[in-house]
């Protein structure tokens, strides 16, 4: 290994970026608070402390952290780089966790650092997954190459001290391959972030992982072959830690980032430690977690959730058309399941959240009018995200569409899983975004709305909070013209951050626009909380909402709910019936027997 360069007082700089995109007019996405944290970089920056606390580049060499969520926050290039200069060069600019749609604005952050010499890696879900599934050309990875960046792929447990080495001796190298090698994350350094830029983000809310990797093969996931499919684990003594730290700066809500935590072998060890922290501790935990359909099956899974300050579920919903989850190799949801695990959450109090894709195989406007409204009627879930099924790289969908040579759009910045990619077999390009468009105003209509909150009222589900989530769902997609995940609070605009593909707008034409649309956007945001909050205190204090019933909040009764149009109007929905009361049976005579 090359000796390091240390001149007497020159310190490290480590500056870590997590790159927002682009809008559809060439502006990069950025908000006063932004509406989810970034666990790459809480993940990254745990790491890099770790690092610097052992003095990973030898003794008395300083590592100086810096961190840039562009998202909450704006890079400023020319300040960074005199960050840079002032201590020789002696650094690296870290882009982190870079999905494809934020490859092509990675690049341009990295352009001008790389034109004034300084070293620059990537690492990310694109880089990863390309590597994995790719022949280690495709999909822009060669402008990686051009430009002199360093390629990191895979995690950065117990590798990051090599690259850091690397790029204090003026050696990096073109690529960090660890795509066949993933580390044990037990004990490794906990996702941390410092207040200062948690408090960034909407709700004060921090993130980390408890599990990586996820045993199921859906064809659209990039998850399964960036993390692998092999579940790695954090123990209950890490996730005490982690909870700790953040709790000694005043923060106790947290994102558990796990693709599905279901499937976590240690989530009811790491559930009743988190119990113990609420109710013994005092310490006031509020988790959103991520789970499959049928988590409800694994007994006392729901009822430890509440206990241990779960408030939202993101449930992989993805779709009520039995033929379109089989062609998506996503076989491990069962329709016939969907009402009793809504239900079980439900009757914890608990707000659901699901993901919905739009454009699968037997998908056409037509159907997917239909299923939003069966949807509506018949399940008892809270929020729908829309997503168009999008064939990203690092997915078996994309190398599918690769390895054919089938045509996929060549711009990165729009998979975003809002931009249609690829060709559909029943609908065209155009009526494929049109519906997903509509798809947000036929669910988030008012009247269902009023809906949601009455089903609220009657199970106990905090009113306050899910018209908090309600705002921001029905709202962004037509106001910001951005998916909700990609939200925030006051969108930010710079006319210098705009793609350089784009002409610059003159400033005299850009802020008074910007600072109307703003104006313009507010004005009806406000009007949306009005009208929904006057809705929910009327709505709470009738007190006939207490005794709120419906079709979807109805018992589930195996014959009765084999008449809703959930079973009837679906492609495969029948089938799905025949199967469910098939294995009924067959369990049933097992037990008399």
């Amino acid at each position: 290994m090359s000796s390091i360069p240390v001149r007497e007082g020159r310190r490290f700089q480590l500056i870590l970026i997590k790159p927002s995109h682009y809008d559809d007019d060439g502006y990069v996405i950025r908000w006063w608070r932004a509406m989810i944290p970034s666990n790459s970089l809480a993940a990254l920056y745990g790491i890099a402390l770790d690092c610097a606390e052992r003095e990973a580049l030898g003794p008395g060499i300083a590592i100086d952290i810096t961190v840039i969520d562009e998202t909450n926050t704006r890079v400023d290039v020319e300040a960074l780089c005199e960050q840079l200069q002032r201590q020789g060069g002696f650094g690296l600019v870290a882009l982190v966790g870079v999905q494809s749609n934020q490859y092509p604005r990675a690049l341009d952050i990295a352009r001008p650092f790389r034109e004034s010499g300084f070293p620059v890696a990537i690492g990310g879900f694109h880089v990863s997954g390309c590597l994995s599934m790719l022949d280690g050309q495709a999909v822009e990875l060669d402008a990686c190459r051009e430009m002199g960046i360093a390629m990191f792929a895979g995690e950065a447990e117990g590798r990051l001290d090599a690259v850091l080495r690397d790029a204090a001796a003026g050696q990096l190298a073109p690529l960090y391959d660890f795509m066949n090698d993933l580390p044990s994350i037990e004990g490794a350094p906990p996702p941390f972030l410092p207040k200062q830029y948690v408090s960034q983000t909407l709700g004060l809310s921090s993130s980390f992982d408890a599990g990586r990797g996820c045993p199921y093969q859906c064809s659209f996931c990039t998850i399964i072959n960036v993390q692998g499919r092999k579940s790695r684990f954090r123990t209950a003594d890490d996730v005490e830690q982690l909870v700790r730290l953040n709790w000694a700066q005043g923060i106790h809500k947290f994102f558990i980032t796990d693709d599905n935590f279901a499937r976590n072998k240690e989530w009811e060890p790491i559930f009743d430690r988190l119990i113990e922290l609420r109710e013994k501790d005092g310490i006031p935990l509020g988790l959103m977690i991520q789970v499959d359909t049928l988590c409800h099956k694994i007994a006392n899974f729901v009822e430890k959730a509440k206990r241990a300050g779960v408030t939202r579920v993101f449930i992989g919903l993805e779709n009520v058309n039995p033929d379109n989850l089989a062609a998506a190799k996503k076989r491990q949801n069962k329709i016939t399941e969907y009402r009793k695990m809504l239900l079980a959450w439900k009757a914890q109090g608990i707000i659901t959240l699901a993901g919905y894709i739009l454009g699968f195989p037997a998908d056409t406007p037509e159907t997917i009018r239909r299923d939003i409204a069966i949807i509506q009627e018949e399940l008892p879930l809270d929020i729908i995200e829309f997503f168009v099924l999008t064939p990203l790289p690092g997915s078996e969908d994309h190398q599918t569409l690769w390895r054919k040579g089938e045509p996929m759009d060549p711009d990165l910045n729009i998979y975003d899983v809002e931009h249609v990619c690829a060709a559909h077999p029943k609908m065209s390009k155009d009526e494929w975004e049109a519906i997903y468009r509509e798809a947000w105003a036929l669910y988030y209509t008012p009247r269902h709305m009023r809906t949601l909150i009455r089903r609220a009222v009657a199970t106990g589900v905090p009113v306050a909070s899910l018209v908090k989530v309600l705002v921001s769902f029905a709202t962004t997609v037509p106001l910001e013209n951005v998916h909700p995940l990609q939200g925030g609070l006051l969108r930010l605009k710079h006319p210098s951050e705009r793609r350089p593909e784009m002409p610059r707008e003159h400033p005299l034409v850009f802020w008074p626009r910007f600072a109307a649309e703003t104006v313009v956007k507010h004005l009806r945001l406000a009007g949306t909380i009005v009208r929904l909050t006057a809705t929910a205190l009327w709505l709470a204090r009738d007190p006939a909402t207490r005794s709120y019933m419906d079709r979807a909040l109805t018992p589930v009764d195996e014959e009765g709910d084999a008449s809703l149009e959930l079973f009837t109007k679906t492609t495969g929905g029948q089938a799905s019936v025949t199967h469910m009361k098939k294995v009924a049976r067959l369990t049933g005579a097992g037990r008399a027997a």
